[in-house]
């Protein structure tokens, strides 16, 4: 397919095509097509379609055949458009990510044991030029309520994304022991929009896990949370 810069962006044509060859001494054609007629879909990153093995080179410049005349031959095409369509398409900018992209913040939250609201906030950070809060629900979430802590990272400001777009973020949530080194974390991987503002777990770790002493997640009834945040693709609808 050639000459394709008057289609819009996203654009597909559906079509059948017959690729045929002249005997030139029987005035017949040697016709190739797909299977049953199968359709092809043609669209900007395949203007091609075809046979690999069309006609078998030596059959082909035997001159009995009739296929090559006089160095000369004669191929041709059928072509049938069924369809043509134009799709909404997506641009996707990626990170690379470097130890700079990491970007992590520490919450230290005090009186643990005394927190009575449904969820509480972190501050805002920023992280990959997006704004974020860590959400905390301490008593847990639905069906977690009671038993486990629910955690979530929040995208904050929506007016970077527009007309479709997403954000997809690798991020890390973790809360740090404070007496040894090993730290309870989850990660994960989520497509952000204005519809979907969150990425977490409703249960994130159990509460008796969390309070029991010698754990260290609990020193002086001060938790410390972390998130490590790098944002690796902004996808934009085209």
């Amino acid at each position: 397919m050639v000459d394709t810069s008057s289609f819009g962006l996203g654009w597909e044509v559906y079509v059948i095509f017959r690729l045929f060859v002249l005997d030139q001494k029987k005035d017949e054609f040697l016709i190739l097509q797909d299977a049953m007629g199968k359709q092809r879909r043609f669209h900007g990153l395949k203007l091609e379609w075809g046979f690999d093995q069309f006609i078998p080179l030596e059959e082909f410049i035997n001159a009995s055949n009739g296929y090559l005349v006089g160095d000369t031959c004669v191929f041709g095409a059928e072509v049938f458009v069924k369809e043509t369509k134009e799709c909404t398409g997506e641009c996707l900018s990626m990170t690379k990510l470097t130890s700079a992209s990491n970007y992590k913040h520490v919450w230290k939250i005090e009186n643990f044991s005394k927190l009575e609201d449904r969820f509480y906030e972190s501050e805002v950070f920023v992280a990959g030029d997006q704004k974020w809060k860590i959400l905390l629900l301490p008593k847990g979430l639905g069906e977690a309520s009671g038993s486990h802590i629910s955690m979530y990272l929040r995208l904050i400001d929506l007016s970077t994304i527009t007309g479709g777009s997403k954000i997809y973020v690798l991020f890390t949530l973790r809360i740090r022991n404070q007496l040894l080194s090993k730290h309870y974390e989850k990660k994960a991987g989520e497509w952000l929009n204005t519809s979907t503002q969150f990425g977490g777990w409703k249960k994130f770790v159990e509460l008796n896990y969390l309070n029991k002493a010698g754990n260290g997640f609990l020193v002086n009834d001060v938790c410390i949370v972390e998130a490590e945040v790098p944002v690796l693709g902004i996808s934009k609808a085209l």
